[in-house]
């Protein structure tokens, strides 16, 4: 039988390929960004469970939070349009 430690790292990986995967396959940058803050954030999770809270709460706060702020910042400044120079 499966232990509690065990059916939570196997739920946590299985979260982490669910979405890395959505990340890659999405057509929408902005969507695609959130996705892959919400990886880092699922991350941060295992760090926790790892016993790494320190690392736990550098990856949430510079993962989840600075780098995905950084990455929608910067796809709403782009724009969709191609410019002919």
């Amino acid at each position: 039988m499966i232990d509690g430690f065990l059916f939570i790292q196997i739920i946590i990986g299985f979260a982490l390929v669910v979405t890395a995967v959505t990340a890659v396959r999405l057509k929408n940058l902005l969507a695609a960004a959130i996705a892959l803050g919400g990886f880092s954030l699922i991350l941060s999770l295992e760090f926790y469970v790892l016993q790494a809270p320190d690392v736990a709460m550098a990856e949430a706060a510079v993962g989840a939070g600075l780098t995905t702020a950084l990455f929608v910042l910067a796809i709403k400044r782009t724009s969709d349009e191609e410019v002919e120079e």
